[in-house]
């Protein structure tokens, strides 16, 4: 069964939750899931799932959560080979923080093509000024995800 991880990012927990009602998905689309609050660079390179969904809200002036601050950090300075890593991406923000609105998932991104993964179809930008509940976005989008990448397994 493919493995599937889901990396939060989360301040006040909105990520988290988004990213524990997205795993019962990818289950019945045929992947075992892990859902990691405290991701670590390891969990991405030395037991490389086959899909990887990232959870990030931003904070501050487009900044990372601290939980996320120690993966992003890794990533920045050990600069691994990511080649051959398919992702996904749900980066929450606030538009009222102008040019910084989800500004952690999207240097996310950067950071993480310039390292050779590939993303699959479009990043998610959820506003937290249109969307109460980031989960009312979020789930209606990765069922869409696995539709259009074709990533259903079972």
């Amino acid at each position: 069964m493919p493995m599937l991880k889901i990396f939060v990012g989360t301040m006040y927990g909105g990520a988290l939750d988004v990213a524990e009602q997205a795993a019962p998905l990818f289950k019945e689309a045929g992947y075992e899931t892990m859902v990691l609050e405290q991701p670590t660079l390891e969990d991405l390179t030395q037991e490389r799932p086959d899909l990887v969904l990232f959870c990030v809200s931003t904070t501050g002036s487009g900044d990372f959560p601290g939980n996320f601050v120690p993966f992003a950090r890794a990533l920045d300075e050990q600069s691994p080979s990511l080649v051959g890593v398919r992702y996904g991406l749900i980066a929450m923000g606030d538009s009222s923080y102008g040019d910084t609105f989800c500004g952690a998932g999207r240097r996310l991104d950067e950071m993480l093509e310039g390292l050779g993964a590939t993303r699959l179809g479009e990043r998610l930008e959820i506003d937290a000024m249109e969307t109460f509940m980031a989960d009312d976005a979020a789930l209606p989008w990765v069922e869409e995800w696995i539709e259009d990448q074709q990533l259903q397994v079972a």
